[in-house]
C-alpha cells in the first residue's frame, strides 16, 4: 500500500508516490492523447496516489486540462491538487517543442490571473498547493508571501511552496524558501547520483519540524530507470536528455553497475532503489517519478510503502556518492546553477545549511 506522509505544519496527507503529470503535458516522452492521460492518472489513483501535480507551463495549459478528469473521477476532497505559478505562456508562449525559457511574471495581478485560469481549466475552486514555478531570488520577497497569504485568506488556495528547477541548483532559493518564508514545501531535483542541495532541503525541513521537500527528475533522467544500455545511445529528435553532459552518461552505467547487485539482493529493480533510497530521506514528503504507463505505476506503487533503505545500504550508497563512486572527477554531478555566483554556476557540493 502507498503510504501517505502529512506534509509537517500543514493538514495535507500526500502520497508518497506523487503523480506529475508533466509527461502528459509535452512530447518529451512521447505522443498522448487526453484519454490516455485519464486512464493513466485513474490507474494511478486506484492504486492509492492521491498527490497529483500539474503547472500551466506544461504544454500551455494542456496538463491542467487533462488533469480535471481524474480530479473528477476522484472525487475533489480525496486528492491533493497542486499547480505552479510564474510563467507567462499567455504572452511567451514559446516556440512549438522548444525547451527555452520562457517570461516570468511574479506580480500580484499575474498571479491572480494565472490562479484564476488554472482554477478555470482543473474545474476547481481551491487549489491545496500552490507552488512557484522556477522562482528565482530577486522574486522572493515579503510581496510574494503577502499576496499567498491573501489567497489562503479568500480561500483559493490552502498552502503554498516553491518549486526550483527545471534546471538542477538553486540552493539560495531552496534554503530561503523554508528558513526566510516559511513556505509549505520545496520541490527540486534529488536523486542518489544528484543529491545536493536536495539533502540540504530535507535537512532544514527535518530540523524546523516543519515543510517538506518533493522530488523532482528521481532517477537522474532515466538513468536509474536502467533506460540505457550503451554510452553510444543514440537520444529522438524531441529527447531532452541530449543536452545532458556526455558524463552523465557514461558514468552513469557505470555507477548503475555498481547500485544494481544491492537492489537486485533487495528484490528490487534500479528504479524502485531509487524510490526506497529517497524514502529514507528525512524530511522526504513526495516522490515524483516520470509515470507513463500503468505499469511505471505499478513498479513504482510497490516501493511506496513508505519502508526505506537498510542503514548499512544507506551508508553505502552515501560514502560511494561522496567518492564519485571511486570512478574520478570526470564523474561528478554537474554543476549547479546559481543566482547568486557571478558565472552563473557553481561546482556540485553539499553545503551545510545555517539554521539560524
Amino acid at each position: 500500500m502507498i503510504e501517505k506522509r502529512v506534509i509537517p505544519g500543514t493538514d495535507l496527507a500526500v502520497s508518497l508516490l506523487g503523480f506529475g503529470n508533466f509527461t502528459f503535458g509535452t512530447n518529451w516522452w512521447g505522443e498522448f492523447s487526453d484519454d490516455d492521460a485519464a486512464r493513466v492518472q485513474n490507474y494511478a489513483f486506484d492504486q492509492g496516489v492521491n498527490f497529483f501535480d500539474s503547472a500551466p507551463a506544461y504544454g500551455n495549459g494542456v496538463a491542467e486540462k487533462r488533469l480535471k478528469e481524474t480530479i473528477k473521477y476522484a472525487g475533489r476532497d480525496n486528492i491533493v491538487v497542486s499547480t505552479k505559478f510564474g510563467y507567462d505562456f499567455y504572452s511567451d508562449p514559446g516556440a512549438p517543442k522548444s525547451q527555452r525559457e520562457r517570461k516570468q511574471d511574479f506580480s500580484e495581478a499575474f498571479i491572480r490571473k494565472d490562479l484564476e485560469l488554472s482554477l478555470e481549466r482543473m474545474g476547481v475552486e481551491t487549489i491545496d498547493l500552490y507552488q512557484a514555478h522556477n522562482l528565482k531570488l530577486p522574486d522572493m520577497g515579503e510581496t510574494l508571501v503577502r499576496v499567498m497569504e491573501a489567497l489562503v485568506k479568500e480561500g483559493k488556495v490552502r498552502y503554498w511552496g516553491v518549486a526550483v528547477g527545471p534546471a538542477i541548483g538553486w540552493r539560495e532559493e531552496c534554503h530561503e524558501a523554508f528558513l526566510k518564508y516559511d513556505a509549505a514545501t520545496v520541490q527540486t531535483v534529488f536523486n542518489m547520483y544528484e543529491q545536493d542541495p536536495g539533502r540540504e532541503c530535507c535537512e532544514i525541513a527535518d530540523a524546523r519540524g516543519k515543510g517538506g521537500v518533493i522530488a523532482r527528475v528521481p532517477t537522474n533522467s532515466g538513468m536509474l530507470d536502467d533506460e540505457f544500455k550503451s554510452p553510444d545511445h543514440e537520444f529522438a529528435h524531441n529527447d531532452h536528455r541530449k543536452f545532458r553532459d556526455k558524463n552523465w552518461l557514461i558514468y552513469g552505467l557505470q555507477k548503475n553497475d555498481m547500485v544494481r547487485p544491492i537492489a537486485e539482493s533487495l528484490g528490487l529493480s534500479l528504479r524502485q532503489f531509487a524510490m526506497k533510497w529517497l524514502a529514507s530521506q528525512p524530511g522526504m514528503v513526495s516522490v515524483e517519478p516520470n509515470i507513463l504507463s500503468e505499469a511505471d505505476v505499478d513498479e513504482f506503487a510497490a516501493a511506496a510503502d513508505g519502508s526505506g533503505l537498510p542503514g548499512e545500504v544507506l551508508a553505502q550508497i552515501q560514502a560511494w556518492y561522496d567518492d564519485d563512486f571511486g570512478l574520478g572527477e570526470e564523474a561528478h554531478p554537474c554543476d549547479h546553477k546559481s543566482s547568486t555566483a557571478e558565472e552563473g554556476s557553481v561546482k556540485s557540493m553539499y553545503v551545510p545549511p545555517v539554521m539560524a
